[in-house]
């Protein structure tokens, strides 16, 4: 077990930055994962980047109706098609008492830039940040106006330039659970600070009593939380049923009655913007699954239909997912600005075609594969694994299922070690909510080949990048729609993924909860949570 951390190894300074209100209100949650750090420019990973957005700051904060507020920016304006000018809040401090200005911005702005970075798309478009004076900045969208920005800038996170520099933390090294000094530690200027963080085991948050927006949530109370990752289904439902927890998700589908009819809790269902899909190796000459044969299958569109048109999605839907999943032909879910509902439709499934297809591209018997899959990430995220595992036997394919946990995953399929991986699943809420962002980080690989952070496969092709360029700066609506449609056409045409579903969500709450947002993006936060006193 690793060692605990807080956010400044010093439980005197963390005790003067608290002031507890007269009734302290403890809140307990657990979901199937731990977060993977608290980095704020790494691991963009949905629970990992709303714990970050319990104890960090962005220039703007979204909401859970995905409304966009001011925050550590109090206004902005356009000054021309490629010019803005934020107005950043004074009197803010960090938890460690550091003051907030201008250079903590213009600093994190560089560090969220660094190659190591996963979340250098949401300052992507911006080639210029200068500051005017110490609560003034100015930001130059220099290829062109972007009319996403706003939107991407709710997950850039600010850090204390002092406290970082201090500690030796100005390089980002990228990776889940990466042993550095700003994964394990956390100093911003957000509602909750880090009390104690024990990696796997528990994570504590306490409320910063100083925070300048409480007046803007009067009814939250909870003075500290604790995140606690339970893995297993049955004992995470056991610790809501017995109060050892107040909420939990996600609620393994086949127990939403029985907690339902449980005393005191609730089961709250609504929908998602994620997407479950399944990728493939494309840019392997040789795939790893087949050393010494010179061939990667995947490089042919007919082996990727073959393994789409395999897959008996209604199957999965109707008995895996339990009817809490709806079928999906496009890589983002409605909801998010840029889907095409006339576009939505599916290969059918059609095993007798697969192997056809599988045939005339030189593979009449199948192949060898490994499926990398996570096992506590997603809603049943192993047991449509091992759905899909069979339905690819029928066609010939040797597949070896490697389910691990999240972080693992995340990392062997990911940029920190080289896109490890011939096939795999992942998941992708667009943090704008908007297709640019699944365009950008999942098909393309941009203009030097190093875009595309969980583009894990390196699907790639050349419209699709120019389009991507191209939409990014659109600023008519109807143009910018049309190049979107054209886009995932191309992206279907091709079958650069297997898109799966869009995942309902399901939390249990206990009746000592007054109320609590469901975000539709699967996650807490803590200023929208109100207990029971």
């Amino acid at each position: 077990m690793m060692g605990k951390f807080t956010s400044f190894g010093l439980s005197t300074v963390l005790a003067a930055a608290v002031a507890w209100p007269a009734a302290a209100e403890t809140f307990r949650y657990s979901t199937s994962g731990d977060v993977l750090g608290l980095d704020p420019h790494i691991n963009n990973e949905g629970p990992t980047n709303a714990m970050k957005g319990n104890v960090y700051e962005a220039l703007i904060h979204r909401h859970p109706d995905l409304s966009l507020h001011p925050s550590l920016a109090t206004s902005w304006e356009i000054a021309d098609d490629t010019t803005w000018i934020f107005h950043l809040r004074e009197g803010v401090t960090f938890h460690n008492g550091n003051p907030f200005t201008a250079d903590d911005v213009l600093f994190s702005f560089d560090r969220v830039r660094q190659e190591q970075s996963e979340m250098v798309y949401t300052v992507q478009s911006i080639t210029e940040m200068t500051k005017i004076d110490d609560f003034t900045i100015q930001i130059v969208t220099g290829n062109g106006p972007n009319p996403t920005l706003l939107q991407e800038l709710p997950l850039f996170f600010i850090m204390d330039q002092e406290w970082t520099e201090e500690n030796g933390a100005t390089e980002v090294v990228r990776g889940a659970g990466v042993q550095t000094f700003a994964n394990n530690n956390a100093n911003g200027t957000g509602p909750y600070i880090i009390g104690e963080r024990v990696p796997d085991v528990q994570t504590v948050l306490v409320r910063n009593d100083d925070w300048w927006g409480w007046d803007e949530f009067p009814d939250a109370n909870v003075t500290e939380a604790i995140l606690q990752p339970i893995s297993n289904d049955a004992t995470r439902v056991a610790a809501l049923i017995s109060g050892e927890i107040d909420m939990m998700y996600p609620v393994p589908l086949q127990d939403v009655d029985r907690l339902n009819a449980s005393d005191g809790v609730e089961v709250l269902q609504g929908p998602e913007l994620r997407t479950i899909f399944l990728g493939f190796d494309q840019h392997r000459e040789e795939l790893l699954d087949m050393p010494g044969t010179g061939q990667n299958p995947f490089l042919d569109q007919r082996v990727r239909q073959a393994f789409f048109q395999a897959i008996d999605i209604e199957a999965i839907a109707q008995v895996v997912m339990r009817g809490a999943a709806t079928p999906t032909g496009l890589m983002v879910a409605p909801g998010i600005q840029g889907f095409q509902e006339d576009m939505n439709d599916r290969l059918p499934y059609d095993p007798d075609a697969a192997r056809a297809l599988l045939a005339e591209a030189g593979y009449p018997d199948g192949f060898p594969l490994t499926f990398d899959c996570p096992n506590d990430r997603y809603v049943n995220d192993e047991a449509i694994c091992l759905a899909v595992v069979p339905m690819l036997e029928r066609i010939g394919i040797d597949v070896t299922l490697n389910a691990q946990t999240k972080s693992l995953h995340f990392n062997k399929i990911g940029a920190s070690e080289g896109y490890n991986t011939s096939f795999f699943m992942l998941g992708w809420t667009p943090g704008s909510y908007d297709a640019w962002n699944p365009l950008n980080e999942l098909m393309t690989v941009g203009p030097d080949g190093d875009g595309g952070t969980w583009n894990c496969g390196r699907y790639s092709n050349p419209r699709v990048e120019e389009l991507t360029q191209m939409i990014a700066i659109e600023t008519d609506p109807e143009a910018r729609n049309e190049m979107i449609r054209e886009a995932f056409q191309i992206h279907k045409d091709d079958v650069g993924h297997i898109t799966l579903h869009q995942q309902a969500l399901a939390w249990g709450v206990r009746d000592n909860v007054a109320d609590i947002a469901q975000r539709p993006f699967n996650d807490v936060d803590l200023r929208f949570v109100t207990m029971v006193q």
